[in-house]
């Protein structure tokens, strides 16, 4: 029996040994995408306690810990840090097969130094220990982040933000990380949300330009396009239910626009032309500034309506959407490539099922422009797991160039979640092990060790164009 989460973790063959060690695990970390504050990084932020790292906005763990009966007084109420991670410890010993299991012992390895298993009775014990070190200066949210080997973050920001903490981080001299802002225009796609018109009036407000029409929209979100662009911006991010194509005229967006400002109720096809009008629109402006378009789909959000009105969203309440007809989406690309205008684009869909459409959309699209120019973005969310991740490469590989996957993406709201990019390394290094040593790829250093650091970090860097050298 192998040890619990020893050095070998997740290792079962003499060559994924090899290729995790001597390749993948020293690489850096490029995070393309993630949630974090980087009002947090230009404090530098320390952490009173665990509780505050670990279950501050961590609705993966809510999700759990609701599963496991604890009143939400113990998980978002007022029950003391102490408390709350009591009750998460109790229900971390009964999440046998869930990656938060490894992920939380991961950190509690790399961080704290603790290699014990994490339960109800050993609480105090690691509640004590990881609060003695998080007191340290070398546990700062700088430090943390250089002691993970980050080179560059790209935060998640809506047009109308300042980017006041992006710009600060710029000009400090003292942080040698790159952080850079990341273009998420939500707000101005959701035609349907109830807040979409005071949002339309915000966006009017810090571009100076007045937005009365969908050809006024575009240009304001061209303004604010230009002000991220100017502090390193070179990604976009959607969130989407999926994507839709409903091509409609100039004519008509203009008058469904209209409608909507004035108040009025649209109909779905209404809703969805706009969408479409709206996506191609900023499709197109990242195909002419060299932006990646990041598309995040399939995901049915807030079904809890009594705890959303209570919490709000990004609180534990959704769920995996099973309608994502991949005929539209090529329909959508097929729209962009009739003039030539399609982005680098990834594409991660929240639906484990939609593995194989995706990875047969990529291949009609695929040009000399870019190396993998259209990619399938790594298993996200729900999916994010050893089975998910398994089964998007070796759906990714039978389908595509496996080694030209740019890999993994923290995804997340903590600085302790670096760990998921060793967890992600050791599960590719698994699985092309598996294949070399059943003689189905050659046992070949000099390729293995370009696909393995290629995937892990460099091809990331020549895929974004980021300021930084492979390693």
């Amino acid at each position: 029996m192998k040890p619990f989460m020893d050095k070998d973790f997740l290792l079962s063959t003499d060559t994924a040994k090899h290729l995790f060690h001597d390749f993948a695990e020293n690489m850096p970390i490029l995070d393309y995408h993630c949630h974090i504050n980087p009002q947090e990084i230009r404090e530098d932020r320390k952490f009173d306690n665990i509780t505050q790292v670990w279950l501050g906005g961590d609705h993966y763990k809510w999700r759990q810990m609701r599963t496991n009966g604890v009143d939400e007084y113990y998980i978002t109420g007022g029950a003391s840090d102490r408390e709350k991670f009591q009750k998460w410890a109790e229900t971390l010993e009964l999440a046998i097969g869930n990656p938060l299991y490894h992920w939380s012992h991961l950190e509690l390895q790399r961080y704290f130094g603790y290699h014990g298993v994490l339960n109800g009775d050993t609480a105090e014990e690691v509640w004590n220990l990881c609060n003695e070190k998080l007191h340290q200066d070398d546990f700062s949210v700088r430090n943390l982040i250089r002691r993970s080997g980050v080179r560059l973050i790209c935060t998640t920001d809506d047009p109308v933000d300042s980017l006041e903490h992006h710009i600060a981080l710029k000009n400090d001299p003292t942080f040698d990380v790159q952080v850079l802002p990341a273009w998420r225009p939500d707000k101005a796609l959701n035609i349907e949300k109830p807040e979409f018109t005071s949002y339309i009036a915000k966006l009017a407000e810090v571009s100076s330009l007045p937005v009365g029409s969908f050809a006024q929209l575009k240009e304001a979100l061209k303004d604010r396009m230009d002000f991220f662009a100017s502090l390193g911006c070179c990604v976009s991010d959607h969130a989407l239910e999926y994507v839709m194509f409903y091509p409609a005229s100039e004519e008509e967006i203009e008058r469904i626009f209209a409608k909507r400002l004035a108040g009025e109720e649209l109909t779905y096809d209404e809703k969805q032309a706009y969408k479409t009008a709206f996506m191609l629109f900023v499709a197109r402006e990242y195909h002419r500034r060299g932006w990646v378009m990041q598309l995040h789909y399939g995901c049915k959000r807030d079904n809890n309506v009594f705890r959303y009105e209570q919490m709000g969203p990004d609180t534990g309440y959704d769920c995996i959407n099973n309608y994502a007809p991949s005929a539209q989406m090529a329909d959508f690309l097929n729209a962009l490539s009739a003039t030539d205008e399609i982005p680098k684009t990834i594409l991660y869909s929240l639906n484990p099922n939609d593995n194989e459409s995706i990875g047969t959309i990529l291949g009609c699209f695929q040009d000399s422009t870019a190396v993998g120019k259209l990619q399938q973005g790594a298993a996200w969310w729900f999916n994010d797991h050893k089975q998910g991740m398994t089964a998007q490469m070796t759906s990714l590989a039978n389908l595509s160039l496996l080694g030209n996957f740019i890999g993994m993406l923290t995804d997340s709201r903590s600085f302790l979640s670096y760990t998921r990019h060793e967890y992600f390394r050791r599960i590719l290094c698994e699985l092309l092990g598996s294949w070399v040593e059943n003689g189905e790829y050659p046992a070949d250093d000099k390729a293995l060790s370009k696909i393995v650091k290629g995937i892990s970090y460099n091809n990331a860097v020549r895929y974004f164009g980021f300021d930084l050298e492979e390693a």
